[in-house]
This record gives structure tokens, sequence and C-alpha cells, in this order.
């Protein structure tokens, strides 16, 4: 038998019960449907935390004190013998090669008040090199001075939404701030940021990191954090800053994280949650295949006589088996075209309603789930198409 033929044979058998076959694939479909759409928000959100972490660069290594191996600093309480991580860490973490800036970083929480007003805000110490190693921008007056300029003195730059809080849209510049118990003069502004991972990155304020140890009193630094030179070898990089601090303190009692090996761990653990969030939306695809085996069941059972007819005609058993999946991958393709269209469209509808909400649809999941429907219409449609394929002429063409 002809392609064509057959091709017409399976479109005939569709049509011909045009409900039972539209609920058919509308089971495929749903499941297409929702194996798009999460792995649509799944993707989305992949793409999102990937591009907040990016923002700073990622030729960035961080240096935390205590010797862990999930994060920095030691619970807050118990004793410890790991050494602090200080000023002159830092600085001498500049000196390394292919090492283009090294900033020391202290936070904590107060209150802000100046020209009448008082608002609660994150205050970070860093010092001038905060600038390079993070991708930030001052948007008017100076960042803070660089050591030996007088890189401790009572500076302050606000980010620009607490510049906005405080002063409006009159020039802050010069005038007094104080922060908790101290007070600082502002000497520029940031550029807008935006938020990274919820927290606002405009609504803070920067001022040298020994202020920032007196202000909150801190014997040591938080974190110290170290730009490397493009195309450097991150891990040289990261050896070179283990072996200068371990030689400072006498032992490894910190831990060094490497921005790219991050993003390797954090891409890896989203893609896995798009796997699984897509492998969700696959349960209902197993429905939509059990529904294939049991129309075509009927089917079978139904056109008995035809399919006798067809045999007493010549047919040979594989083209009986041939025309029957080609009506199972048929149906599954069909509703796979479907479920595809309407994946894109609720991911397209959900964008749309909430532009904040990340949802990128991966074309490679879409061709993927469409080739998968064709598989599923193929397997669901094996034991059917053979019991057809196996029944006696004779006893077929007596069936009603």
């Amino acid at each position: 038998m002809l392609l064509t033929d057959s091709s017409r044979f399976a479109i005939q058998a569709i049509t011909s019960h045009r409900m039972r076959s539209f609920l058919t694939l509308l089971g495929i479909a749903v499941g297409i449907a929702a194996v798009i759409l999460l792995t649509s928000i799944g993707e989305g959100v992949h793409q999102f935390v990937l591009a907040e972490f990016t923002q700073f660069g990622t030729n960035v290594i961080g240096i935390a004190p205590g010797k862990v191996k999930t994060g920095g600093q030691p619970p807050t309480g118990i004793p410890t013998t790991a050494r602090l991580l200080t000023m002159e860490d830092a600085q001498s973490l500049k000196q390394l090669p292919q090492v283009t800036g090294s900033s020391p970083m202290v936070w904590g929480n107060s209150e802000v008040e100046s020209n009448g007003r008082l608002r609660r805000t994150t205050i970070y110490g860093v010092d001038a090199d905060f600038i390079h190693v993070f991708s930030a921008k001052v948007q008017i007056g100076n960042s803070l001075p660089r050591e030996g300029a007088g890189s401790s003195r009572a500076f302050v730059v606000l980010g620009s939404k607490l510049r906005n809080e405080l002063f409006g849209t009159a020039n802050p510049l010069g005038a007094r701030v104080r922060i908790g118990g101290l007070h600082f003069r502002v000497i520029g502004v940031m550029a807008p940021k935006g938020q990274f991972l919820g927290i606002d990155l405009d609504d803070t304020a920067f001022i040298p990191a020994q202020r920032a140890m007196e202000l909150y009193n801190r014997e040591g630094l938080t974190e110290i954090h170290v730009l490397y030179a493009e195309g450097a070898s991150a891990a040289t990089v990261a050896a070179a800053v283990k072996k200068r601090l371990a030689l400072r303190h006498g032992h490894e009692d910190f831990t060094v994280t490497t921005q790219e090996d991050m993003l390797k761990t954090l891409s890896n653990i989203l893609n896995i949650l798009t796997m699984a969030v897509g492998a969700l939306g696959g349960i209902s695809l197993l429905v939509g295949a059990v529904g294939i085996v049991t129309i075509m069941t009927i089917s079978v059972t139904e056109r008995t006589n035809e399919i006798g007819l067809l045999v007493a005609l010549g047919a040979r058993r594989r083209t009986i088996l041939n025309l029957f999946l080609s009506e199972a991958v048929m149906l599954a393709a069909l509703g796979g075209i479907l479920g595809l269209l309407l994946g894109i469209g609720l991911a397209q509808v959900l964008r749309l309603a909430l532009p904040a909400f990340p949802v990128h649809t991966p074309w490679s999941f879409a061709v993927g789930a469409l080739a998968m429907s064709a598989v599923i219409g193929l397997l669901a449609g094996v034991l059917p198409a053979r019991s057809a394929s196996r029944l006696d002429p004779i006893d077929a063409l007596r069936a009603e």
C-alpha cells in the first residue's frame, strides 16, 4: 500500500469518529501544553536568577572568614579560633597578579537621618575598589576616595532611592547625614542598579569600611571581594588568593568562592528544577497515552470486519500493523501540534498579564515535546495495531 493511501486511510478513520478523535488528541494536547508552560516558567526563572548574579560580572571571587564548605561566616555566638579578615588582608590581595581590584565589605542596618527625614536602610562599608568590583557607577559627585587620600573619613555615597527619600530632587552633595551615632558628609550618589533577588540595591548607603567597623563595633570584615582580569583563570587566581591569605593567617581559616563555580552550581540546580517541572507536566502525557491505547483498542474491535476484508484482498499483516500505527501517530501528532500552540499561547498570555514574572519558552523543549507526542502515539498504538494484524481473516469477515 502506498504512503498516500495509508495516510488517506488513517485520516478517514480519524474523521469518521470526530468527537472521539478530538477527545483523544485533546489528552495529548493538554499534556504537551502543560510541559511547555511549566518548562517556560522554569527556564524563565533560570535565566532571571543567572541574570541577577551576572549583573555584577562573572570574574569576581568572594572570601569569607571561617573554613566552611557551604558559606562564609561561622555561626554567631559560637567560639572559634578562625582569624578575622582585616583591611590589611584586602590590601594585600590587590597586589596579586591578575587581580585588578579588591574591596573589603562590612554591612549592617541603621537609621539614616538628614534634611529632617529619617529612614532605616542597609549600610555597606567598602572602599574605592567597590565601584570596579561590582560594576557600579556614580551618577553625581564622586565615589569613596582611595587609601592615602582619606578613605577612612566620614564620607558617604547614597543609593539613588535613598537620595530621593531624603533629599527629593535637591542636590545632596555636601549635606550632612547621620548614620547610627556617626555623622557623614555626602560626596556622591550611585546610579540606579535595580533589585537583586528582591533586595533593593538603590535603597542603600556606602561608607568607608573602617567607619562601618566602628559603627557596628566589629573587629573584622564580613567579606572581601576580589576582581580579576578578563580571560584569567578563576582557579589560578583563587589558588593565589588562598596562598596569600594562608601565609598571612598561618593556615587556611577562610572560604574562597569563585563566581564561576557558584554560577555553574546554580545553573545545574536550575536545570534540574526545569527538568523536574517538565516531568510533572509529562504525567499528563501518560494520561493521553492511555487514552490512545483505549481508543485504538476500541477501534480495532469495531473494525474487525474491515480488517478481515483488507486481509482477504491481499493486505499483509505488516500493512495492517502500519495502518493502525499511522493512525495512532497521526492522532498524537495532531494533539502535539495543538498542545504546542496552546502551551506557547498560555506562556505569552502569562508574560503579558504579569510582565515582572519570568517566562521564557525553550524551543528545544517545545520541539522535544512535539517529538515525544509522536513517540507516545507510536508506543501507545503498538498493542492495538499488533492485535489487529494478528486477527484471523475468516473470523474477521464473519464478525459483525
